[in-house]
């Protein structure tokens, strides 16, 4: 099995015990047995050579002496990373990027272990591969430094690191949502990674197998990376009460992480919040209905338990029939199984009571339901005990009224697709409205437009301003060179949310200018209006 000490300054180093990783597929099995068997390892009561295959790693845990001790490495690391040069952080992040496309296998195989279906996981590598691929890197660097010539004087605009920033990960995309705090380093900053305990492996993997080695070839201070796995609580109070703290990047639900956000600035710390998400994805009367259904589709990746899959749809009322058919039929032929199978997008759901209420508030107020529904176990057969739901798709007749209900309002994290159809008649003003409707949304992560007309497009593109991305016939969750995987507005980024360029969140801009050795503080042009006057 992979075994992980914690690594603090640039050393291996003993925790206080272990968390023991047993394969998902193992627990869907027998849930019972696997998790006795996981508590049996961490207790001491069975022997770890006495594990079966079905253990695939461990992961020591934390305790308040290391995270002070990783967060002194830490700030020793980040005053010395101020005279380390960014040509070589960036060989680090190309370095990285290389030998992570190299392993993406055994990320790959990691991944469906911690439960993410083996499509999904090949989605999440490509997002960490495209988030700072070369081409990225490359404009990241351009931002970061920029000289201009003004009256003689050279003037520098320069981002210079915050210094410690703290990367707590989410646990359902642990490795590839927490790699993003490699982009703190490339500009500069240490950081200290919280691996959690449920899904502690893919962050380890990416951290001390892939990063570390290259971080100690290429010289960087001891410090730049410290891995530590504690609950998360504990750990964020004490992160908060620090003084060597400088930034906390944190991934969760919108109503935790904005208290965090607030606690950050009452301890005059920088929050960077990525939070839920409730994505709108728009099909217009002229678009391709086949592959408006096809990206549609991706909402029910890992069972929408990601938080930038589209949540609802909103289908031009002229092309409503006909769309709804053709992606009913894709939702129908989804199957739930084992993340190892390789046609399996579905995932065990964990917030089922939620899905139940938001389902019967949604059927009672007239929201029609066309497929799915049901509770099944994995093999797909109906089961009041089962871990999957069937994926799930509504109808919602009146964009007026849609938001009155939980499943379009807020962010569903399981598989509840509300497809929201407008009244008929509006004309050109139905544009008009459903532009509104986005922008009114209180989250703000993706939204998506279906159309063949540019002159449409091109009126979403301009004028909605609610979330970090905007995807015109694409795939909704696809990522891009240049444009940030993360980042939104309102509830999904916080008052000060964007689209999320980590390394330059975790900045600040500092303007230097060199004069010529003769101060002059008076514009010129002020002196020639003074003489004039006196004149």
């Amino acid at each position: 099995m992979r075994t992980y000490p914690l690594y603090i300054d640039g050393k291996d180093v003993d925790g206080d015990g272990w968390t023991y990783v047993v394969k998902a597929s193992a627990l869907l099995r027998d849930v019972t047995a696997a998790f006795n068997l996981k508590r049996g390892l961490e207790l001491g009561q069975v022997k770890p050579e006495d594990a079966t295959e079905d253990v695939v790693g461990r992961c020591a845990t934390s305790s308040d002496e290391h995270h002070r001790r990783a967060l002194e490495a830490a700030r020793r690391a980040a005053r010395d990373l101020r005279a380390f040069p960014l040509d070589k952080r960036k060989a680090i992040v190309n370095e990285f990027n290389k030998t992570l496309a190299e392993r993406s296998g055994e990320m790959t195989e990691i991944l469906i272990a911690e439960g993410h279906p083996r499509k999904l996981a090949q989605w999440e590598i490509s997002g960490m591969l495209r988030g700072c691929d070369d081409a990225t890197i490359d404009w990241y660097v351009q931002q970061l430094h920029q000289t201009f010539e003004v009256d003689g004087r050279k003037v520098e605009l320069i981002r210079k690191p915050d210094g410690v920033v703290c990367v707590n990960p989410p646990q359902n995309a642990a490795g590839s949502n927490g790699t993003l705090g490699l982009l703190a380093i490339l500009t500069g900053n240490a950081i200290v990674v919280k691996a959690p305990r449920s899904t502690p492996l893919s962050v380890m993997f990416v951290y001390r197998e892939l990063l570390a080695p290259i971080l100690e070839k290429h010289g960087a201070p001891p410090g730049t990376l410290n891995l530590i796995s504690a609950g998360t609580e504990p750990l964020l109070r004490s992160w908060m009460a620090s003084p060597l703290v400088d930034d906390v990047f944190f991934f969760g639900d919108s109503a935790v992480g904005l208290k965090i956000g607030e606690e950050c600035l009452r301890n005059g710390k920088k929050a960077i919040l990525e939070l839920s998400g409730n994505d709108g994805l728009i099909v217009w009367d002229d678009a391709d209905l086949d592959a408006a259904a096809r990206a549609l589709e991706e909402s029910f990746f890992g069972s929408s338990q990601i938080c930038m899959v589209p949540k609802y749809a909103i289908v031009h009322p002229a092309v409503a029939d006909k769309f709804i058919d053709i992606f009913t039929e894709r939702v129908r032929a989804l199957k739930v199984g084992y993340p190892e199978d390789p046609d399996v997008l579905l995932s065990p759901v964990l917030k089922t009571d939620r899905f139940f209420d938001y389902l019967s508030e949604a059927r009672g107020q007239g929201a029609e339901l066309l497929c799915g529904g049901e509770r099944v176990d994995v093999e797909g057969k109906p089961s009041a005990m089962g871990m999957f739901i069937q994926p799930t798709v509504l109808r919602v007749d009146g964009l007026e009224t849609a938001r009155e209900l939980s499943a379009v309002r807020e962010e569903t994290f399981f598989p509840l697709l509300p497809i929201v159809v407008p009244e008929s008649g509006r004309g050109e003003d139905l544009l008009d409205d459903v532009i509104e409707f986005v922008n009114a949304n209180h989250y703000g992560l993706r939204n998506s437009f279906w159309t063949g007309s540019d002159d449409v497009a091109r009126r979403f593109s301009v004028e909605v301003v609610n979330g970090g991305q905007l995807k015109i016939n694409d795939s909704h969750i696809g990522f891009t060179s240049y444009i940030s995987t993360h980042g939104g507005t309102g509830r999904t980024g916080g008052a000060y949310g964007e689209l999320n360029y980590v390394g330059l969140r975790t900045t600040h801009i500092q303007g230097v200018a060199w004069g010529d050795g003769d101060p002059r503080p008076l514009d010129p042009r002020v002196l020639q209006a003074d003489e004039t006057i006196r004149s």
